[in-house]
């Protein structure tokens, strides 16, 4: 049985670097370090890259539908390729945790991240995995929403580019240990 993994983000060159993309990033680097490439699919709005984990088959997703409106296309494909909502990683920007914070978990509310919550009306469950990656909470009173679409600063590069790395090694774990394996590695309430 397979595992699909959904790297919530925006469509777009103008959104590719942001703190919403992020789980996006994860998924590319998932695909570049099993050397899978993204090719388009038929009548959904997204594209896949067929990869294997060891002897685990895995499809990596990216959305074309902004993140708000992409969970019919994450769970249309996971129907596709009969995988049931416990076998779906939805990797994703996450506010309430510390930039750098990475927690993976099954299940449990949306806590107001409307992709997540496009998914769960999807997939008709909330019983899916998450790979929550710490964005941090905007400075100030400035909107959440305006904050997670900008870019991450340029000072936070390397950062940004290991908690990527993390979180593709905890999609890893998750998928070839399971749960309490990627739990026990990688949960962290800050940068490493």
């Amino acid at each position: 049985m397979a595992w699909l993994v959904a790297g919530l983000g925006n469509p777009g060159e103008r959104y590719a670097r942001t703190r919403h993309n992020i789980g996006a990033m994860v998924v590319d680097e998932l695909a570049r370090a099993t050397g899978g490439r993204f090719r388009k699919t038929r009548f959904v709005p997204a594209e896949t890259a067929e990869v294997a984990l060891d002897d685990e088959r895995v499809w990596l997703v990216k959305s074309f539908r902004w993140m708000n409106e992409s969970g019919p296309s994450y769970a249309s494909l996971a129907r596709k390729h009969r995988v049931p909502p416990e076998r779906v990683i939805a990797v994703h920007d996450e506010i309430d945790l510390p930039f750098g914070a990475l927690k993976v978990k099954r299940g449990g509310s949306t806590a107001g991240h409307n992709g997540l919550k496009s998914l769960q009306q999807a997939l008709r469950s909330h019983d899916f995995n998450r790979v929550r990656l710490g964005v941090g909470r905007p400075p100030g009173h400035q909107d959440p929403a305006g904050y997670v679409l900008q870019a991450f600063p340029k000072r936070d590069e390397a950062e940004v580019a290991l908690l990527v790395d993390d979180g593709a090694d905890a999609v890893r774990a998750l998928v070839l240990q399971g749960l309490d394996r990627a739990q026990d590695r990688y949960n962290r309430s800050g940068p490493r």
